[in-house]
């Protein structure tokens, strides 16, 4: 009869329920986190942290303690090489239990247990997400802010992203509109002294033609003026000037 005995067996016999205690360990401590059910858990905690506890003093004789329960080189040099830097400044209390929902199968109460220094979310203080509920009434319209607080949170950090890709748009197309200025810009300059070496031929051409189309002008007057002269009738005068001669 077990009377006041509050071991629990794990329906196992000792060399089965040792070896998977060290499973359990060995997989705890290289992945600091492992779901399992309740009971196995609870057996588990009391397993590993007092071999924790043990691997505070790094020497040879608790290396071999521990190596004794995990009979594996792995798991033993993870203990004293990063977990026990981690925690080492706690007294106790290296493993956390979180309880999940019943297996489907035979409905059996499972949990989640890991280190407690290796969970950054509750490290950094965060707070969990809440689960929904589909209960109507009271529960409900208290788990509504909740959810608010959820759909608002993600609109504004992806409108503050949206608005940092609109300034980095922006700042772009600020640095192209720049660089097209400066290009225009030395363009004219390079086209205003060409412009300049041009108008003055320009200027220098155009009274030129203008003289030409005056005194061309006038030397037409001047052969149309002989032709009248040469078709038109000697008049007395003349005559009289031809014959003085």
């Amino acid at each position: 009869m077990r009377h006041g005995k509050q071991f629990n067996h794990l329906s196992r016999k000792a060399g089965h329920r040792k070896a998977l205690l060290t499973n359990l360990a060995q997989s705890l401590i290289l992945h600091k986190r492992i779901q399992t059910t309740l009971p196995k858990a609870k057996a588990l905690r009391a397993f590993v942290e007092p071999l924790i506890t043990k691997a505070k003093q790094d020497s040879t004789h608790s290396r071999r303690l521990v190596f004794s329960y995990f009979q594996h080189k792995a798991p033993v040099k993870e203990l004293f090489d990063e977990v026990v830097h981690k925690v080492g400044d706690r007294p106790g209390g290296y493993t956390r239990i979180i309880r999940l929902e019943n297996r489907p199968g035979d409905n059996a109460a499972c949990c989640l247990i890991e280190l407690v220094d290796y969970n950054t979310c509750l490290v950094k203080g965060e707070d969990k997400k809440t689960r929904r509920t589909r209960r109507a009434g009271t529960k409900k319209q208290a788990t509504k802010p909740v959810e608010e607080g959820r759909s608002t949170v993600a609109p504004k950090a992806a409108a503050k992203e949206e608005a940092a890709v609109g300034e980095e748009v922006a700042k772009a197309k600020q640095k192209k509109d720049e660089k097209a200025a400066g290009e225009a810009t030395a363009s004219a300059k390079k086209k205003a002294p060409e412009a300049a070496e041009k108008t003055p031929e320009v200027a220098v051409k155009m009274p030129a033609e203008k003289k030409t189309a005056a005194e061309a002008a006038t030397a037409g007057e001047k052969e149309v003026k002989k032709e009248e002269k040469a078709t038109k009738a000697p008049t007395a005068k003349e005559k009289e000037k031809d014959k003085d001669k």
